[in-house]
Protein backbone atom coordinates (compact mmCIF):
# COMPACT_ATOMS: atom_id res chain seq x y z
CA UNK A 1 0.00 0.00 0.00
CA UNK A 2 0.72 3.35 -0.90
CA UNK A 3 1.78 6.15 2.24
CA UNK A 4 -1.52 6.31 4.85
CA UNK A 5 -3.48 9.45 4.69
CA UNK A 6 -3.02 11.12 7.68
CA UNK A 7 -6.43 13.53 7.54
CA UNK A 8 -7.30 16.84 7.96
CA UNK A 9 -9.38 19.15 10.22
CA UNK A 10 -13.09 19.07 9.09
CA UNK A 11 -13.44 22.00 6.62
CA UNK A 12 -17.14 22.04 7.34
CA UNK A 13 -17.37 25.49 4.78
CA UNK A 14 -16.00 23.03 1.67
CA UNK A 15 -18.03 20.24 3.18
CA UNK A 16 -21.29 21.71 3.12
CA UNK A 17 -20.64 24.67 0.29
CA UNK A 18 -20.35 22.06 -2.33
CA UNK A 19 -23.18 21.90 -4.84
CA UNK A 20 -22.82 19.12 -7.43
CA UNK A 21 -24.15 19.81 -11.32
CA UNK A 22 -26.11 16.63 -11.46
CA UNK A 23 -26.57 16.93 -15.82
CA UNK A 24 -22.60 17.43 -16.19
CA UNK A 25 -21.83 13.93 -14.20
CA UNK A 26 -24.07 12.85 -16.66
CA UNK A 27 -22.74 13.79 -19.21
CA UNK A 28 -18.93 12.85 -18.36
CA UNK A 29 -20.32 9.59 -17.43
CA UNK A 30 -21.55 8.79 -20.38
CA UNK A 31 -18.67 10.28 -22.51
CA UNK A 32 -16.36 7.41 -20.30
CA UNK A 33 -18.72 5.01 -21.30
CA UNK A 34 -18.84 5.04 -24.82
CA UNK A 35 -14.47 5.31 -24.53
CA UNK A 36 -13.36 2.80 -27.34
CA UNK A 37 -12.27 0.34 -24.95
CA UNK A 38 -8.68 -1.85 -26.05
CA UNK A 39 -8.75 -4.92 -28.23
CA UNK A 40 -6.49 -7.99 -28.66
CA UNK A 41 -3.19 -7.86 -26.73
CA UNK A 42 -3.50 -4.15 -25.41
CA UNK A 43 -7.41 -5.76 -24.28
CA UNK A 44 -5.13 -8.87 -22.43
CA UNK A 45 -2.85 -6.61 -20.59
CA UNK A 46 -5.77 -4.24 -19.43
CA UNK A 47 -7.19 -7.31 -18.17
CA UNK A 48 -4.41 -8.36 -16.30
CA UNK A 49 -4.20 -4.75 -14.61
CA UNK A 50 -7.49 -5.12 -13.40
CA UNK A 51 -7.09 -8.96 -12.27
CA UNK A 52 -4.02 -7.88 -9.86
CA UNK A 53 -6.69 -4.57 -8.24
CA UNK A 54 -9.26 -7.05 -7.33
CA UNK A 55 -10.42 -7.73 -3.85
CA UNK A 56 -11.48 -11.33 -4.53
CA UNK A 57 -14.34 -10.99 -2.13
CA UNK A 58 -16.56 -13.62 0.28
CA UNK A 59 -19.34 -12.33 2.20
CA UNK A 60 -21.91 -15.29 2.52
CA UNK A 61 -23.70 -16.18 5.33
CA UNK A 62 -22.98 -19.66 4.34
CA UNK A 63 -19.63 -19.05 4.25
CA UNK A 64 -16.89 -22.11 6.09
CA UNK A 65 -12.72 -22.32 6.62
CA UNK A 66 -12.87 -24.60 3.44
CA UNK A 67 -14.50 -21.71 0.97
CA UNK A 68 -12.25 -19.20 2.04
CA UNK A 69 -9.23 -21.54 1.88
CA UNK A 70 -10.38 -21.82 -1.68
CA UNK A 71 -10.92 -18.52 -2.21
CA UNK A 72 -7.69 -17.47 -0.84
CA UNK A 73 -5.79 -20.18 -3.20
CA UNK A 74 -7.62 -18.56 -6.11
CA UNK A 75 -6.37 -15.37 -5.22
CA UNK A 76 -2.67 -16.55 -5.16
CA UNK A 77 -3.16 -18.48 -8.19
CA UNK A 78 -5.98 -16.28 -10.69
CA UNK A 79 -5.21 -17.45 -13.73
CA UNK A 80 -3.88 -21.31 -14.82
CA UNK A 81 -0.38 -21.48 -15.09
CA UNK A 82 -0.38 -23.04 -18.92
CA UNK A 83 -2.26 -19.79 -19.76
CA UNK A 84 0.94 -17.53 -17.46
CA UNK A 85 3.42 -19.46 -19.57
CA UNK A 86 1.76 -18.54 -22.80
CA UNK A 87 1.65 -14.75 -21.39
CA UNK A 88 5.59 -15.47 -19.92
CA UNK A 89 4.38 -14.35 -16.62
CA UNK A 90 4.88 -17.76 -15.15
CA UNK A 91 7.60 -16.50 -13.47
CA UNK A 92 5.91 -12.76 -12.26
CA UNK A 93 3.74 -13.35 -9.13
CA UNK A 94 0.47 -12.63 -10.28
CA UNK A 95 -2.16 -12.31 -7.92
CA UNK A 96 -5.45 -10.04 -7.15
CA UNK A 97 -5.09 -7.82 -5.16
CA UNK A 98 -6.49 -8.84 -1.55
CA UNK A 99 -9.47 -11.27 -0.33
CA UNK A 100 -11.68 -9.78 1.59
CA UNK A 101 -14.12 -11.86 3.94
CA UNK A 102 -16.29 -11.04 7.45
CA UNK A 103 -14.61 -10.61 10.34
CA UNK A 104 -15.17 -13.94 11.75
CA UNK A 105 -13.53 -15.56 8.96
CA UNK A 106 -10.07 -13.41 8.99
CA UNK A 107 -8.30 -16.74 10.80
CA UNK A 108 -9.18 -19.00 7.81
CA UNK A 109 -7.64 -16.59 5.36
CA UNK A 110 -4.97 -15.26 7.32
CA UNK A 111 -4.05 -19.10 8.36
CA UNK A 112 -4.60 -19.88 4.48
CA UNK A 113 -1.79 -17.41 3.02
CA UNK A 114 0.57 -17.70 6.09
CA UNK A 115 0.92 -21.47 4.52
CA UNK A 116 1.50 -20.36 1.10
CA UNK A 117 4.58 -17.90 2.54
CA UNK A 118 2.23 -15.14 1.16
CA UNK A 119 2.17 -11.72 2.11
CA UNK A 120 -1.07 -11.04 -0.14
CA UNK A 121 -3.12 -8.78 2.29
CA UNK A 122 -6.65 -9.44 4.31
CA UNK A 123 -9.47 -7.28 4.34
CA UNK A 124 -12.27 -7.16 6.26
CA UNK A 125 -15.64 -6.24 6.33
CA UNK A 126 -16.32 -4.39 10.18
CA UNK A 127 -18.81 -1.94 11.80
CA UNK A 128 -22.21 -3.51 11.55
CA UNK A 129 -21.73 -4.52 7.94
CA UNK A 130 -23.91 -3.82 5.80
CA UNK A 131 -26.42 -1.33 7.46
CA UNK A 132 -23.65 -0.31 10.28
CA UNK A 133 -26.80 -0.48 12.63
CA UNK A 134 -25.18 -1.46 15.70
CA UNK A 135 -23.61 0.72 18.79
CA UNK A 136 -20.35 2.67 18.30
CA UNK A 137 -18.44 0.45 20.84
CA UNK A 138 -19.89 -2.83 18.98
CA UNK A 139 -18.38 -1.23 15.74
CA UNK A 140 -15.21 -0.31 17.07
CA UNK A 141 -14.95 -3.88 18.57
CA UNK A 142 -15.56 -5.63 16.08
CA UNK A 143 -12.70 -3.31 14.08
CA UNK A 144 -10.59 -4.03 16.49
CA UNK A 145 -10.99 -8.27 16.58
CA UNK A 146 -10.22 -8.39 13.03
CA UNK A 147 -6.80 -6.17 13.32
CA UNK A 148 -6.17 -8.65 16.00
CA UNK A 149 -7.04 -11.55 14.05
CA UNK A 150 -4.64 -10.15 11.38
CA UNK A 151 -6.46 -7.89 8.80
CA UNK A 152 -4.39 -5.58 7.13
CA UNK A 153 -7.54 -3.84 5.31
CA UNK A 154 -10.19 -2.63 7.02
CA UNK A 155 -13.60 -2.09 5.25
CA UNK A 156 -16.24 -0.09 7.67
CA UNK A 157 -19.11 1.15 6.76
CA UNK A 158 -20.23 4.82 7.33
CA UNK A 159 -23.57 6.09 9.49
CA UNK A 160 -25.52 6.57 6.71
CA UNK A 161 -28.13 8.31 8.70
CA UNK A 162 -25.32 11.04 9.71
CA UNK A 163 -24.54 11.57 6.22
CA UNK A 164 -28.44 12.05 5.33
CA UNK A 165 -29.07 14.32 8.14
CA UNK A 166 -26.07 16.38 7.33
CA UNK A 167 -24.42 15.71 10.62
CA UNK A 168 -20.48 15.97 9.00
CA UNK A 169 -19.17 16.45 12.72
CA UNK A 170 -20.73 13.48 14.26
CA UNK A 171 -19.67 11.15 11.15
CA UNK A 172 -15.80 12.72 11.54
CA UNK A 173 -15.61 12.17 14.98
CA UNK A 174 -17.03 8.19 14.35
CA UNK A 175 -14.73 7.56 11.50
CA UNK A 176 -11.66 9.26 13.94
CA UNK A 177 -12.47 6.68 16.36
CA UNK A 178 -12.33 3.83 13.65
CA UNK A 179 -9.52 5.59 12.23
CA UNK A 180 -7.60 4.86 15.54
CA UNK A 181 -9.25 0.98 15.96
CA UNK A 182 -7.44 0.31 12.69
CA UNK A 183 -4.24 0.81 14.10
CA UNK A 184 -1.68 0.07 11.64
CA UNK A 185 -4.01 -1.12 9.34
CA UNK A 186 -5.44 0.67 6.39
CA UNK A 187 -9.13 2.26 6.14
CA UNK A 188 -11.36 1.71 3.22
CA UNK A 189 -14.79 3.62 3.99
CA UNK A 190 -18.01 2.27 2.53
CA UNK A 191 -20.39 5.36 1.29
CA UNK A 192 -22.88 3.34 -0.16
CA UNK A 193 -23.78 5.62 -2.41
CA UNK A 194 -27.38 4.40 -3.18
CA UNK A 195 -28.60 4.96 -0.35
CA UNK A 196 -27.27 8.74 -0.06
CA UNK A 197 -29.54 10.19 -2.27
CA UNK A 198 -27.77 12.95 -4.36
CA UNK A 199 -24.47 13.31 -5.92
CA UNK A 200 -23.84 16.42 -3.62
CA UNK A 201 -24.30 14.22 -0.75
CA UNK A 202 -21.97 11.56 -2.01
CA UNK A 203 -19.26 14.08 -2.83
CA UNK A 204 -19.98 15.98 0.67
CA UNK A 205 -19.47 12.22 2.28
CA UNK A 206 -16.51 11.62 0.38
CA UNK A 207 -14.81 14.85 1.72
CA UNK A 208 -15.63 13.89 5.07
CA UNK A 209 -14.40 10.42 4.95
CA UNK A 210 -10.80 11.73 3.66
CA UNK A 211 -11.00 14.56 6.22
CA UNK A 212 -11.22 11.66 8.61
CA UNK A 213 -7.87 10.09 7.47
CA UNK A 214 -9.92 7.08 5.40
CA UNK A 215 -7.31 5.45 3.24
CA UNK A 216 -9.75 4.20 0.52
CA UNK A 217 -13.44 5.38 -0.48
CA UNK A 218 -15.54 2.62 -1.39
CA UNK A 219 -18.53 3.18 -3.62
CA UNK A 220 -21.04 0.18 -2.00
CA UNK A 221 -21.40 -2.68 0.07
CA UNK A 222 -22.62 -4.91 -2.83
CA UNK A 223 -25.53 -5.38 -0.69
CA UNK A 224 -27.58 -2.34 -1.45
CA UNK A 225 -30.25 -1.55 -4.62
CA UNK A 226 -28.09 0.04 -6.40
CA UNK A 227 -24.44 -0.31 -5.87
CA UNK A 228 -21.24 0.80 -8.30
CA UNK A 229 -22.27 3.09 -10.73
CA UNK A 230 -20.11 5.25 -13.36
CA UNK A 231 -21.99 8.88 -12.89
CA UNK A 232 -21.12 8.23 -8.97
CA UNK A 233 -17.84 6.98 -9.37
CA UNK A 234 -17.36 10.41 -11.27
CA UNK A 235 -17.69 12.43 -8.30
CA UNK A 236 -16.15 10.19 -5.94
CA UNK A 237 -12.83 10.20 -8.08
CA UNK A 238 -13.65 14.45 -8.28
CA UNK A 239 -13.48 14.30 -4.64
CA UNK A 240 -10.35 12.53 -4.51
CA UNK A 241 -8.42 14.54 -7.26
CA UNK A 242 -9.83 18.30 -5.28
CA UNK A 243 -8.59 16.46 -1.57
CA UNK A 244 -4.92 15.74 -3.09
CA UNK A 245 -4.80 18.95 -4.71
CA UNK A 246 -6.14 20.73 -1.44
CA UNK A 247 -4.20 19.38 0.98
CA UNK A 248 -0.78 20.03 -1.72
CA UNK A 249 2.21 22.30 -1.33
CA UNK A 250 1.63 25.39 -3.38
CA UNK A 251 4.53 26.84 -5.67
CA UNK A 252 5.83 30.44 -5.45
CA UNK A 253 2.90 31.52 -7.99
CA UNK A 254 -0.18 30.30 -6.18
CA UNK A 255 -1.91 29.45 -9.27
CA UNK A 256 -0.34 26.35 -9.48
CA UNK A 257 0.62 23.04 -7.75
CA UNK A 258 3.56 20.81 -7.13
CA UNK A 259 3.14 17.24 -8.25
CA UNK A 260 3.31 14.25 -5.96
CA UNK A 261 2.94 16.68 -2.39
CA UNK A 262 -1.06 16.00 -1.47
CA UNK A 263 -2.53 13.12 0.31
CA UNK A 264 -3.77 10.34 -2.04
CA UNK A 265 -6.53 8.32 -1.22
CA UNK A 266 -7.64 5.30 -2.83
CA UNK A 267 -11.17 5.05 -4.75
CA UNK A 268 -12.60 0.85 -4.89
CA UNK A 269 -15.94 0.21 -6.89
CA UNK A 270 -17.87 -2.52 -5.38
CA UNK A 271 -20.82 -4.36 -6.30
CA UNK A 272 -22.22 -5.39 -9.55
CA UNK A 273 -18.75 -5.62 -11.14
CA UNK A 274 -18.93 -8.93 -13.40
CA UNK A 275 -17.79 -9.11 -16.78
CA UNK A 276 -14.40 -8.37 -17.97
CA UNK A 277 -15.60 -5.18 -20.03
CA UNK A 278 -16.82 -3.46 -17.40
CA UNK A 279 -13.80 -3.82 -15.71
CA UNK A 280 -12.41 -1.72 -18.98
CA UNK A 281 -14.42 1.08 -18.04
CA UNK A 282 -13.29 1.08 -14.68
CA UNK A 283 -10.12 1.32 -15.86
CA UNK A 284 -10.58 4.19 -18.34
CA UNK A 285 -12.58 6.18 -15.54
CA UNK A 286 -9.20 5.78 -13.45
CA UNK A 287 -7.21 6.99 -15.71
CA UNK A 288 -8.92 9.62 -16.93
CA UNK A 289 -9.81 11.01 -13.79
CA UNK A 290 -7.50 10.67 -11.39
CA UNK A 291 -4.21 9.47 -13.74
CA UNK A 292 -2.05 6.67 -14.14
CA UNK A 293 -0.72 6.96 -10.56
CA UNK A 294 -3.95 5.50 -9.57
CA UNK A 295 -4.03 2.49 -11.83
CA UNK A 296 -2.32 0.04 -9.01
CA UNK A 297 -3.65 -2.10 -6.28
CA UNK A 298 -2.48 0.48 -4.05
CA UNK A 299 -4.95 2.94 -5.09
CA UNK A 300 -7.82 1.23 -6.95
CA UNK A 301 -9.62 -1.78 -6.28
CA UNK A 302 -12.25 -3.57 -7.45
CA UNK A 303 -14.33 -5.56 -4.93
CA UNK A 304 -16.16 -8.35 -6.81
CA UNK A 305 -16.55 -11.88 -6.25
CA UNK A 306 -17.53 -13.22 -10.08
CA UNK A 307 -15.18 -10.57 -12.12
CA UNK A 308 -12.30 -12.63 -12.10
CA UNK A 309 -13.67 -15.69 -13.70
CA UNK A 310 -14.81 -13.90 -16.48
CA UNK A 311 -11.49 -11.95 -16.96
CA UNK A 312 -9.67 -15.57 -16.68
CA UNK A 313 -12.66 -16.77 -19.65
CA UNK A 314 -11.21 -13.92 -21.80
CA UNK A 315 -7.31 -14.24 -21.59
CA UNK A 316 -8.14 -18.32 -22.29
CA UNK A 317 -9.92 -16.80 -25.59
CA UNK A 318 -6.92 -14.61 -26.04
CA UNK A 319 -4.23 -17.12 -25.29
CA UNK A 320 -6.01 -20.52 -27.47
CA UNK A 321 -8.59 -18.48 -29.73
CA UNK A 322 -11.90 -19.94 -27.94
CA UNK A 323 -13.94 -19.65 -24.91
CA UNK A 324 -13.06 -22.27 -22.33
CA UNK A 325 -16.15 -25.26 -21.78
CA UNK A 326 -17.72 -24.49 -18.08
CA UNK A 327 -15.41 -27.56 -16.62
CA UNK A 328 -12.22 -26.18 -18.42
CA UNK A 329 -11.48 -23.12 -15.45
CA UNK A 330 -13.03 -25.23 -12.64
CA UNK A 331 -11.98 -23.03 -10.09
CA UNK A 332 -13.82 -19.51 -11.63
Amino acid sequence: MCARNPGTRLDLEWVCQTRVNTQAVLKRAQQIQSTRLPKKQWQAAWLLKALTCIDLTTLSGDDTPSNVQRLCLKALQPLRSDLLQELHLDHAGVTTAAVCVYPSRVCDAVKTLRAANSKLPVASVATGFPAGQTSLSTRLDEVRSAVADGASEIDIVINRSLALSGQWEALHEELLQFRSACGAAHMKSILSTGELGSYSSVYRASLVCMMAGSDFIKTSTGKETVNATIPVAVVMSRAIRDYYLHTGHKVQDTRYWTHGTGHKVGFKPAGGIRTAQESLVWLVLVKEELGSDWLSPELFRIGASSLLADIERQIYHHVTGRYPAFHELPLA
